[in-house]
């Protein structure tokens, strides 16, 4: 299980990288819209400037993508390539919404963007994945499912995030 659990996840892992990588990419790092339009609630910014539109469809695009080559290796996890598609869609769409929700509660608690916010930073993305995602996932997600994802996928962001710091991906370490 702890494999599956892992293997299952993965797009959601894909999807919350890809705006970083994406954000490198000529031409296509000038999309900045950001995803609050600049709107402010209470006075800050609901999302703040690092989420934008360019990165919501990117990370959906990569986790579908990813998603449609775990069905070429494996068809175990999932009944159709379309629905592979659409997994590592929800995957991705709610692992960028679970981000985004935690970016508007730092915004309101006054925490600088880019600043860690342990545990939320890091947790938010599979939250948001597994929300997403479980009209699919009925069967096979349980207590012991969602403990494996959050431990494993936690652990994997401090080191993606660590690595992301030394390859200059990213500004800070966590």
């Amino acid at each position: 299980m702890w494999l599956e659990a892992i293997w299952l996840f993965l797009p959601a892992g894909i999807a919350n990288m890809a705006p970083v990588l994406v954000n490198k990419v000529p031409l296509i790092n000038r999309w900045n819209a950001p995803m609050d339009f600049g709107v402010k609630w209470r006075g800050v910014r609901i999302f703040g400037p690092h989420k934008t539109w360019r990165g919501l469809v990117s990370g959906v695009v990569f986790a579908s993508v990813f998603a449609a080559a775990q069905y070429a290796v494996t068809d175990s996890l999932v009944a159709s390539f379309s629905g592979a598609v659409l997994l590592g869609g929800l995957l991705g769409f709610g692992a960028l919404v679970g981000d985004a929700a935690a970016s508007f509660f730092k915004r309101q608690r006054n925490i600088p963007s880019g600043k860690a916010w342990i545990p939320f930073d890091q947790t938010d993305y599979i939250v948001g994945g597994l929300v997403f995602s479980y009209p699919l996932l009925t069967d096979i997600v349980s207590p012991a499912f969602v403990l494996v994802v959050l431990i494993t996928y936690t652990g994997l962001h401090f080191l993606v995030s660590y690595i992301g710091y030394r390859l200059g991906l990213k500004q800070r370490p966590v």
